[in-house]
């Protein structure tokens, strides 16, 4: 996370209802971590040479920029129904979305979006926004989909990586300031698995397989639980596709970590098929870590 003193949580809206659910997210995390919340709109129009201001003879409010102003006084009025007292400030920056947003993540301690939305939002969860933003972004991502469970635990899927390391630091780093248990979940398939069904080899230890996987979580949680003794914490090394696993975690947590690229199978999370798959399928809002550059 972006640990210079004022950086904000970002959330990028762009008047949708799953917008306005990630602002009420930010809100609260940005409450949590004492930090003030900006929110942003990426104002597409001007490079589409489009006329932004309102025609001489249309009602008020009826230009596009007039508009734009209007989602992000909404989006304000939100957040402070949500955290009164909350620091917030709001803009609205020309250009895409992505873009945007890309622009705001070296300054930022967290970015904010929904899981789908209008505009330059939409398709956020397949399309090419989130896979820009979460791939790219500075910061960590957050995606606000799935139920809202506050007694859930947080968990983090780790894989031995060091940016699953990184992911099991910000997720500690979560569960501390939410109160929390933190889960750590580790997939493992057979080495010899090659098809369907993870058919085992003829000549196989299992305990001696599962000891080695443990020792991965207990490499990924090493001196992060001794700095946060007043977390729980608890371990789970589960036989399966990560993507599957983790689905399977979040149906019972109130956040899910993940890294952003890492070894066996959460190699190219945000890259192909099994970031889509965590992301359309947690059922929980999803955060994205990446390795500093």
């Amino acid at each position: 996370m972006n640990s210079a003193n004022g950086a904000a949580v970002v959330v990028g809206v762009d008047g949708s209802e799953s917008a306005l659910r990630a602002v009420r997210l930010a809100a609260v995390e940005a409450e949590r971590r004492h930090r003030p919340l900006r929110i942003v709109h990426g104002f597409i129009w001007p490079l589409l040479h489009v006329p932004v201001d309102a025609p001489a003879a249309g009602p008020p409010g009826a230009g596009l920029r007039q508009q734009a102003e209007q989602l992000v006084a909404a989006a304000t009025d939100e957040a402070e129904a949500t955290v009164p007292g909350l620091r917030i400030s709001g803009e609205i920056i020309d250009g895409e979305a992505a873009a945007v947003l890309l622009g705001e993540s070296p300054t930022a301690a967290m970015i904010v979006l929904g899981d789908r939305g209008l505009g330059g939002f939409s398709a956020l969860v397949v399309g090419s926004v989130a896979v820009q933003v979460a791939s790219y972004a500075d910061c960590p991502v957050l995606v606000a989909r799935g139920t809202d469970r506050p007694d859930g635990p947080v968990v983090v899927g780790v894989d031995g990586s060091e940016t699953s390391r990184l992911a099991a630091e910000f997720a500690i780093e979560e569960a501390s300031v939410r109160g929390a248990e933190l889960v750590a979940v580790h997939a493992y398939r057979h080495p010899a698995s090659s098809g369907p069904g993870d058919m085992q080899p003829l000549v196989f230890d299992e305990s001696e397989l599962r000891s080695e996987e443990e020792r991965v979580v207990a490499e990924s949680l090493a001196g992060l639980t001794e700095r946060s003794p007043q977390v729980p914490v608890r371990r789970e090394t589960v036989r399966g596709r990560a993507t599957t696993v983790l689905a399977e975690a979040s149906r019972s947590a109130q956040l899910l970590v993940v890294g952003r690229q890492g070894r066996g199978e959460l190699t190219g999370l945000l890259l192909g098929s099994v970031s889509q798959s965590v992301l359309h399928h947690a059922d929980c809002p999803v955060a994205v870590i990446r390795a500093p550059r």
